[in-house]
């Protein structure tokens, strides 16, 4: 049969082979087929949320649409958005921002791209977390950077970073270390310490720093630190900033980037070419939810600390697993190398498929957060507690218990996308 013009294909640019993609969707879209095939899901695997977005800021936003905020806005923001932005920044991060250092974004993941495009030239090197957020090593490969990973270990009470090898992997063609605190997929924060340290680092390197704040609100214990604080790093960093996890905004694809006022002129003029502005009357829900009424933010974190409390439990009470209790994110990184000896399933998404096939318990893998570096030996997957309930935690967790428990299974034949990477 003749192929449809509609459907001929035409040439890719070869970019596009190095434009990687974020495979927890894949993911979600087996736990979705797996539903709609009549079986329950418990739905760990994507960090959305199912908690609502507090009711004065969705009020807020009706109000400006109502009242005609409906077109175009300043490809900067909206200044008095930008200026609460700002004025949260510096009371919480020790910063002297004001609204010309902010620059609002259609949600906190264009901030990666438009950083890289800003600062990073073709064949720079740039360090970034891997496990990590898989777009960081996807939009430095497609623009033409050298993607450098650097790791984690874990410690006493939570995993730490590998200082010594992220120095060892600094040459003199590093550009830009990127770093995630607090961490998706492991929860993982720096230590006061570890944050020095970093800041020497790139005092010495004169590095260029993405700081990927997004969950620096979503805490349970304790205060969270910011690297910008430190001597010499406000002119060096750029703050990935969201309102996502802080007001359960997550689509109303809303952030912003904070940093050097070169960098924001620079990320406006990116904001021109991409997309004009971000959305008008969402802008004032954001502005409501920084300035206004906080029992909403103040609920949704007790909502998540109860998961968080009741996850880490069962999680430690499967044979063969073990699992820090972070005090921020909203995500566990549980150590199941016992759990996966003693199914005999050893490959990561045999474990995943079965586990999903059995229980209905969906989760990522390590394999969805970054390419594995060499000399790993101990196995781990993502939980996100973000968009599941208490009463189904319990119970999609006892069903993963009995399923470890009961010992051996046969592994099936992978899918065709059985062992992806973050790659495409």
């Amino acid at each position: 049969m003749k192929t449809p013009a509609c459907d001929r294909v035409l040439p890719l640019s070869s970019r596009m082979a190095r434009l990687g993609t974020e495979t927890a969707f894949a993911v979600s879209a087996e736990a979705l087929l797996h539903r709609q095939a009549g079986n329950r899901v418990f739905p760990f695997h994507l960090g959305d949320m199912n908690i609502p977005t507090p009711e004065n800021i969705m009020e807020a936003a009706f109000r400006a649409m109502k009242g005609g905020k409906t077109g175009y806005c300043s490809n900067l923001g909206i200044p008095e958005l930008r200026e609460a932005v700002a004025e949260d920044l510096n009371q919480s991060r020790g910063t002297h921002y004001t609204l010309d250092n902010v620059v609002i974004q259609p949600g906190g993941k264009p901030v990666i791209g438009k950083f890289i495009l800003a600062f990073m030239n073709p064949g720079d090197e740039v360090l970034y977390p891997n496990p990590g957020y898989p777009i960081y090593e996807s939009q430095i490969e497609f623009h033409g950077g050298v993607a450098v990973p650097y790791t984690y270990r874990e410690g006493a009470d939570n995993f730490e970073l590998d200082l010594d090898a992220l120095e060892r992997a600094i040459t003199p063609k590093t550009r830009i270390l990127i770093l995630n605190d607090l961490q998706n997929p492991m929860g993982a924060e720096a230590s006061p310490a570890e944050l020095e340290r970093i800041a020497a680092l790139v005092r010495k390197h004169d590095l260029k720093v993405l700081l990927d704040e997004a969950y620096f609100n979503t805490r349970y214990e304790g205060t969270s630190r910011s690297l910008v604080s430190l001597e010499g790093m406000e002119e060096r960093c750029v703050i990935l900033y969201t309102f996502s996890k802080k007001f359960a905004m997550t689509g109303w694809r809303l952030g912003a980037a904070a940093g050097p006022r070169h960098a924001a002129v620079a990320i406006g003029k990116l904001n021109v070419n991409d997309e004009s502005c971000s959305n008008h009357f969402n802008q004032y829900g954001a502005l409501e939810g920084l300035r206004g009424d906080q029992s909403g933010p103040r609920r949704i974190l007790e909502v998540l600390r109860a998961r968080r409390d009741l996850c880490v439990e069962l999680l430690n009470a499967i044979p063969g697993v073990r699992c820090f209790k972070p005090r921020a994110t909203f995500y566990l990184w549980p150590n199941v190398t016992g759990a996966m000896e003693r199914t005999g399933l050893m490959d990561y998404e045999d474990f995943r498929r079965a586990v999903l096939r059995e229980t209905g318990v969906s989760f990522c893998s390590r394999v969805h957060f970054g390419r594995p570096l060499p000399g790993e030996e101990q196995k781990y997957i993502r939980f996100a507690y973000s968009g599941i309930d208490l009463p189904d935690i319990e119970e999609g967790l006892r069903l993963l218990k009995d399923f470890v428990a009961a010992g051996r299974r046969p592994a099936r034949a992978a899918s065709p996308q059985g062992g992806k990477t973050s790659r495409a």
